[in-house]
């Protein structure tokens, strides 16, 4: 009798072990099906918008009007489409734009517009917004894992200022830069200098500092570099903002009749520097920051309209402007 018991226990054991594998198996399939429909998982993305009904903007500091005319061109833009409009400050700080996206991702918009802090330090909350189905371009600064990038060729920006800089001096001359962070937009525009400066071997490079992107560090590392270098005729500043401070900076050394500043930017402090009488800032090649908005919503609409849009990197021209063209720069 204990030998049929056992003999029983043993086949109801083999018969429940393909049961329950069964189970762990289907357990596991409905698993991987909510890790993708959460949009946890990039592979299993959730499909694109049909429509933009929602629009987060994500700007890394508003006090910079360059950022300011973004969240204008961005009202206009979500008014002409009819999709409400959420615009957020980072303040320059990563964490929060990670927060800021997961909560755009909460809101379920359809489409995230960002300047982004740091081009690798976003990419893990970028990729869960697209994997929630949200459309990412990033605008100003590439950003890892965005659908497509919105920027102003830098390098031409930075070509076409440090070749006015340049035919200014006649062709020859000392000259320092006034550097910046270490982002592509950046040092896009010094190597486009750089290509421009080549060109007049009479015309040499004798110092370079990077600042914070500001004035005041634009003037404190102009001061210095201007301290160590006495012979200098030209200074070529990758922003306004640094350009400026380093207008501020030979003009505290006195010699505003012997050097001259150029920048990249077109703000409208460098329009109002232009038109001061005595300013070493003699000129600036352009950045269209509403340009990029409106780049950045065509490209999504490309995208729910169901279209392949042919370019994913899209690079928006510079231009010059001088004392003798600044009236009728539109600006921003």
């Amino acid at each position: 009798m204990t030998h049929v018991l056992l003999k029983r226990k043993t086949m109801k054991k083999t018969f429940m072990m393909p049961v329950v594998c069964s189970l762990l198996a289907a357990s596991m399939m409905l698993s991987g099906c909510s890790a993708v429909s959460n949009g946890d998982n990039a592979v299993g993305e959730t499909s694109k918008p049909t429509e933009i009904k929602s629009i987060g903007l994500m700007v890394q500091d508003m006090s910079n009007p360059f950022f300011s005319a973004m969240d204008r061109e961005a009202k206009v833009q979500a008014k002409k489409i009819g999709a409400t409009l959420n615009v957020q400050d980072a303040q320059l700080d990563l964490t929060t734009q990670d927060n800021q996206i997961s909560a755009f991702i909460e809101q379920g918009v359809d489409l995230i517009i960002v300047s982004a802090v740091d081009e690798s330090g976003l990419k893990p909350a970028i990729e869960r917004a697209r994997a929630a189905g949200i459309i990412v371009v990033a605008v100003d600064t590439p950003a890892k894992g965005a659908d497509a990038i919105v920027m102003t060729d830098g390098v031409q920006a930075g070509e076409l200022s440090c070749e006015y800089l340049a035919n200014q001096l006649g062709g020859k001359g000392n000259i320092l830069i006034v550097d910046g962070t270490p982002i592509q937009t950046i040092t896009d525009r010094i190597k486009g200098c750089k290509m421009a400066i080549e060109k007049y071997p009479d015309i040499k490079v004798v110092g370079q500092q990077a600042s914070k992107n500001d004035r005041a560090t634009g003037l404190s590392v102009t001061t210095d570099m201007l301290t160590a270098n006495k012979d200098v005729q030209g200074i070529f500043g990758m922003n306004d903002p640094s350009a400026l401070g380093a207008a501020l900076a030979v003009e505290q050394a006195g010699r505003s009749d012997q050097i001259i500043v150029t920048g990249v930017d077109g703000s409208p402090e460098g329009v109002d520097e232009l038109k001061r009488a005595g300013s070493p800032f003699v000129g600036m090649s352009t950045q269209n920051p509403a340009e990029m908005v409106r780049q950045a919503i065509k490209f999504a609409q490309q995208v729910v309209d169901g279209e392949t849009p042919e370019e994913t990197t899209i690079l928006i021209p510079s231009e010059m402007i001088t004392r003798e063209n600044v009236d009728e720069y539109k600006g921003w």
